[in-house]
């Protein structure tokens, strides 16, 4: 049924962009995670390049030991582009590289997820996408994943999340959710990256992950975490 929809409504194409020169986690990307000699790029494309609902993927990268692997692999749906040095830089905003995602993808839906998710697998992405496109039906513009927080959260000027004048305290699992963007996923139209810009468009499908699976590798003490999960089997790739 998803592969119907996905006929119907355009190509999917995965975009993955994997910059070279990580600050907090050397070699972050390529690095060896677990039983993985590649790392997290490795995963990610093994997971992108196994879900029947994603018709292409392209790699965006300046990076050419990612090059060099993703090219051993031989898949005939994946496209290696060579970023170009301005565009790879820690200081590259994420707005121009949006630009950067729509110019090598013409036609259908972008599907913008990393390789620091590597606990988002293909079935998920397949669930994802039937979401997505279930949303356009209910008038949604796009789709990006969440984390929910029932937390106490302040500004200085207060709570957000709850109204002292009613409860001091309440208990956490009263509170209403606020959606923490995790970047697991980001899936709109090749449109929508025109109209508006953006990743996203006005109307995004909120889709909620599990904080385990969704957990992103940001930090050196975020891979390590992510290994043990592996190793005791608390998630899976």
């Amino acid at each position: 049924m998803t592969q119907i929809m996905a006929t119907a409504h355009g190509p999917i194409t995965a975009f993955l962009p994997c910059r070279k020169g990580s600050e907090r986690v050397p070699r972050k990307n390529i690095r060896p995670f677990g039983p993985f000699e590649h790392g997290l790029v490795e995963i990610k494309l093994g997971q992108l390049l196994t879900c029947p609902e994603i018709d292409h993927v392209v790699l965006s990268t300046n990076d050419d030991e990612i090059i060099d692997f993703a090219r051993s692999l031989g898949a005939p749906h994946l496209t290696i582009h060579r970023r170009a040095e301005h565009l790879a830089s820690s200081a590259t905003s994420t707005d121009v590289l949006i630009g950067h995602a729509r110019e090598l993808i013409g036609s259908g839906h972008i599907l913008w997820t990393h390789v620091t998710s590597p606990f988002v697998r293909a079935a998920l992405y397949t669930e994802i996408i039937a979401a997505y496109f279930g949303g356009l039906e209910e008038g949604y513009d796009s789709l990006m994943t969440t984390t929910p927080l029932h937390a106490f959260l302040w500004t200085e000027a207060g709570p957000l999340t709850y109204d002292r004048s009613v409860e001091k305290w309440p208990r956490t699992q009263t509170l209403a959710p606020v959606q923490e963007v995790n970047s697991a996923v980001f899936l709109a139209s090749v449109d929508v990256y025109a109209r508006y810009e953006d990743r996203i468009g006005e109307r995004p499908n909120l889709y909620p992950l599990d904080r385990l699976i969704a957990l992103d590798i940001d930090w050196d003490h975020d891979f390590v975490i992510a290994e043990q999960l592996l190793f005791k089997n608390l998630v899976a790739i």
